[in-house]
């Protein structure tokens, strides 16, 4: 975030539902017993990725880690404040923006990197945003500032899953969204996409094949927090909403939030947008002068990002609290569970949710000893009530002192590492975390959290962000992280090429600032299944008539995976007692890791159904033995979510 707002760190249609008697068709989490589920302490192997503005061809093409001995082709990085993704083939996809675009005002746009073997290399790709000055070896970019990245759910004509990298521009103008469809080796630009001008700290996300929204600060609105979506991949962002509904709207302008990340859920099609702001309206004229951002929001569309809903994560009614540092964070498990990560400048907390964002639990604290400090949060979760979270950590903790007034150095007072924290039971309160530091140091000192609003005798080189992924496929987490350490390894080489050095007596400076990231190679997983012989995978029921005329046009899909040992005969499901009958794409019994899918444009008389409502149904397996086993999840009744895709 390049913006230091005023109170940086001090305030910084009616229609009905049903039962299936076939069939599940509903938007929702599905909520399970978490059965036999081993949680052990994971381990990592870390390593600089290549990311160098100042050498020629920018580090294009360079796998890493490598053994090369030509400069130009050693893992140098001068790249920071990163994020990634995985997508579901177990393919991960970082970037990162410019060090010094950010902090020194010389601009190269944006990296990306990719891995196709589960994090034991990351290639750097074609910049998506950069064009090379002719006759020189620098590059130059209108973005390279705050960056964002986002994979597609669903494949596109080429059979891979659309990559989209968003860049702020360095002049606060707008954002950049580099669209790729062949796996990050080429991009399209899209260089205006904010649908306001005049932004700052955006974030993306994508749903389906081709679409993806952009969330981000507008300036012209006071900081209100805008979300834009695409559906032709990020050429044009023709759908705009607020994320304030008229109700809260007032709390949260005039500079009286601060933005976290924007999620969607691809099995629902729900849109959820995330910040930190104050609760009531006898506060805003308090907080003209400073206030604390004491309260978690999160913003709810049922309606594909078109409208918005305001729900409280978590209000502390002391009013001491002050959250979002730097930022609350949101992530979604498969069964549809959400999860709210979130900083007082102290400790970290999360929330969760079982009704898609309208009513939480917690919040339940994270980080323990020797993380007394935990600052900077990402999540990552996966099957129902795994969770993964990542954030940067010191011993050093001295009252109400906050990071951005530690120690500086040469102290060493506050040494900062990179954590790891996983809960394979994080839909139960107080269920504890695993905690290992997944890097050596990272930082000593101060962190300052203040934006543009840092001093010159402040330290940034962290940036704001960090980032988590886990792979569909193994379970296993990467972590991508800026590092301002002079190590000078085979795996985290020192930069020696370009105009920038990073030396011995330039440590703890931007000159030594540069992308890592940490390879979970052993420990739980997020991928694991409980004893159950059947799970639901996509569930999505939605009201089609959208006119507002009364009519009802409803579709239920619901997709079940045999993961048993045998054959399952007959899968009814229920919503208040009554059957609802659904039609199957597969006639016979479900066999061991087979996939069916139901679907049903009718629901059964004698239930009510109100878009927005949220139902429980049970999903009930007979088996070839004639036992039965039951699940219940619960469902939202959306309203044309998943419309367009």
């Amino acid at each position: 975030m390049k913006i230091s707002t005023k109170f940086s760190k001090q305030r910084t249609l009616l229609l009905s539902i049903l039962l299936i008697t076939s069939t599940l068709v509903a938007t929702g989490y599905v909520h399970r017993s978490a059965g036999a589920i081993t949680q052990t302490p994971a381990t990592f192997t870390n390593y600089e990725l290549a990311g160098n503005e100042f050498i020629a061809g920018h580090s294009q093409g360079i796998t890493c880690p490598n053994t090369a001995t030509v400069e130009a082709q050693k893992c140098y990085s001068t790249q920071a404040e990163p994020a990634i993704r995985a997508d579901k083939a177990g393919r991960f996809y970082g970037s990162s923006e410019s060090v010094f675009c950010v902090i020194g005002g010389q601009c190269g746009g944006t990296y990306a990197w990719r891995s196709t073997d589960n994090g034991g290399h990351f290639t750097t790709l074609s910049l998506p945003n950069t064009q090379t000055i002719p006759g020189s070896p620098l590059a130059a970019s209108v973005a390279g500032s705050d960056t964002d990245i986002a994979v597609a759910p669903a494949l596109n004509t080429n059979g891979l899953y659309n990559v989209y990298v968003a860049s702020l521009h360095s002049s606060l103008a707008n954002f950049e969204v580099s669209t790729s469809t062949d796996g990050g080796n080429t991009w399209s630009q899209n260089f205006k996409a904010a649908t306001l001008g005049a932004d700052d700290r955006e974030w993306i996300a994508a749903d389906g094949a081709s679409k993806v929204c952009l969330s981000y600060h507008s300036l012209t609105t006071t900081l209100g927090i805008q979300v834009d979506c695409s559906y032709n991949a990020g050429l044009l962002f023709s759908q705009t909403a607020s994320a304030f509904d008229a109700v809260h709207a007032p709390l949260f302008l005039a500079a009286n939030n601060k933005i976290g990340n924007l999620a969607i859920d691809p099995h629902n099609h729900l849109v959820y947008q995330s910040w930190s702001s104050i609760s009531d309206n006898s506060e805003i004229a308090p907080c003209v002068t400073g206030c604390n951002f004491h309260t978690v929001w999160v913003g709810v569309s049922i309606d594909g990002g078109r409208t918005f809903n305001d729900f409280i994560v978590h209000d502390d009614t002391t009013r001491q609290s002050d959250y979002g540092h730097s930022f609350v964070n949101l992530s979604i498990d498969k069964a549809g569970n959400l999860y709210a990560v979130y900083s007082d400048d102290h400790n970290m907390y999360y929330s969760f949710s079982r009704n898609f964002g309208k009513t939480w639990s917690g919040p339940f604290k994270v980080n323990s000893n020797p993380a007394k400090t935990a600052i900077f949060p990402w999540s990552s979760a996966g099957n129902e009530g795994q969770l993964d979270i990542t954030y940067y950590g010191t011993s050093y903790t001295n009252g109400a002192q906050v990071p951005t007034d530690f120690p500086p150095f040469p102290s060493t007072a506050a040494t900062w590492y990179v954590y790891f924290a996983q809960n394979l039971n994080a839909l139960t309160p107080n269920s504890p975390f695993t905690q290992v530091a997944a890097s050596g140091i990272v930082h000593y000192g101060d962190v300052c959290e203040l934006g543009a609003g840092c001093g010159s005798n402040q330290n940034r080189d962290l940036l704001d962000d960090i980032g988590i992924a886990t792979s569909p496929t193994t379970g296993k987490a990467a972590i991508i992280y800026t590092s301002d350490q002079y190590v000078n390894s085979a795996l985290e080489p020192a930069n020696t090429y370009g105009s920038r050095h990073c030396t011995p007596a330039a440590e703890n400076t931007i000159d030594c600032s540069h992308t890592d990231v940490a390879v979970q190679i052993a420990g739980s997983t997020t991928n694991q299944k409980p004893p159950h012989h059947f799970e639901v995978d996509d569930e999505d029921f939605e009201e089609l008539d959208t006119s507002n005329d009364g009519g009802h046009s409803p579709r239920n899909e619901i997709d079940v995976t045999n993961i048993g040992t045998g054959a399952i005969d007959k899968l009814d499901i229920g919503i208040g007692g009554l059957p609802w009958a659904v039609n199957w794409n597969v006639n016979g019994p479900v066999q061991p890791g087979q996939t069916v899918v139901g679907t049903s444009t009718i629901v059964p008389t004698g239930l009510l159904l109100v878009v927005g409502n949220v139902y429980q149904v049970t999903v009930t397996a007979t088996l070839a033995d004639g036992t039965t086993e039951t699940q219940t999840v619960n469902v939202i009744y959306s309203l044309g979510a998943g419309l367009g895709l």
